[in-house]
């Protein structure tokens, strides 16, 4: 028996046109089993290729509720995905920020069985990550994440609607949506899979991974502060030793230049003080990076209907 609740499946594109119409395909057909009423929203993220063409001229896709997010230009899929976000309207929304098809269709009515059993975010995850820069990323992400749950490459992830208001509630602009949803403080539960094959796949350029796994380990994790604070020790323990030194000079057998003791326990002092003083402003700062983000957000050139 079909569900009657509204789904939202919110697909990100960037110059897919090999995979896009056979991802699409499989996703909506195994949608289209489950549930009575759903809509597709797509976002294309400035695709250079024929991927939109594809689409727009494609039959299979004709009869169902398809709307096209045209950004204006190339932003990534942190902001492409709020803006399809943001168009969604379901009870329950699809997140597609990929198109790697390694996993098994039937996982699209797992992961919604499993939401249904009191969870708000459901993951589908790879057993194993082969990318070895993924592998680092979340690493040090865990390791200083003041969350319980542990971040990890995925393939997409259902979520209802009320962890979509809690995101959105905590913040106007989400720098990353997986950080967001584990810190959100709701029930959150992963599905593993092991991979049937082996797919590459076009993705947002390397400049926008890079910026948002820096701004992501900035604000969702302790590493700034916690570099900042091994820095100002490593600094202090240098201007204790000077300290020391300048103790063991003053009262050797060897007397300094009149004044030289005390120049250099005044900059000594005046040095450890200011370590200390940056560790703390460093943490003040982190604090209002978590509590007030920039208020900018995703720009979109128009919304389409095909």
């Amino acid at each position: 028996m079909q569900e009657k609740k509204l789904i939202s499946l919110v697909v990100y594109l960037y110059n897919n046109e090999h995979s896009i119409i056979e991802f699409l395909e499989i996703i909506i057909k195994q949608t289209e089993v489950l549930f009575e009423q759903f809509e597709i929203i797509i976002v294309n993220d400035a695709s250079t290729d024929t991927s939109i063409e594809k689409i727009k001229t494609c039959d299979f896709l004709q009869q169902y509720q398809v709307l096209i997010i045209q950004m204006s230009f190339h932003q990534g899929v942190e902001l492409s995905m709020n803006a399809g976000l943001d168009l969604s309207t379901g009870d329950f929304v699809y997140e597609f920020d990929t198109l790697i098809m390694d996993f098994d269709k039937v996982l699209i009515e797992k992961s919604y069985r499993k939401i249904l059993d009191g969870y708000d975010i459901v993951a589908v995850s790879p057993m194993e990550n082969a990318k070895i820069t993924s592998k680092f990323f979340y690493r040090i992400y865990n390791y200083f994440s003041k969350s319980d749950y542990k971040l990890r490459t995925d393939r997409f992830r259902i979520l209802s609607r009320r962890a979509i208001n809690r995101s959105f509630s905590i913040s106007v602009k989400i720098p990353y949506r997986k950080a967001m949803y584990i810190n959100s403080g709701l029930r959150i539960a992963t599905i593993e899979f092991k991979k049937n094959k082996l797919q590459r796949n076009t993705s947002e350029k390397s400049y926008l991974r890079n910026k948002t796994a820096i701004d992501t380990l900035i604000i969702y994790t302790n590493l700034a502060f916690s570099i900042s604070v091994t820095i100002s020790l490593m600094l202090l323990l240098c201007t204790l030793s000077i300290v020391a030194y300048t103790m063991f000079i003053y009262f050797g057998k060897d007397k300094p230049i009149e004044g030289w003791t005390t120049i250099m326990l005044l900059l000594s002092g005046g040095f450890s003080g200011l370590f200390l003083l940056i560790a703390i402003i460093v943490k003040y700062l982190s604090l209002i990076l978590e509590i007030v983000f920039k208020k900018a957000s995703y720009i979109q050139e128009k919304v389409e209907k095909i």
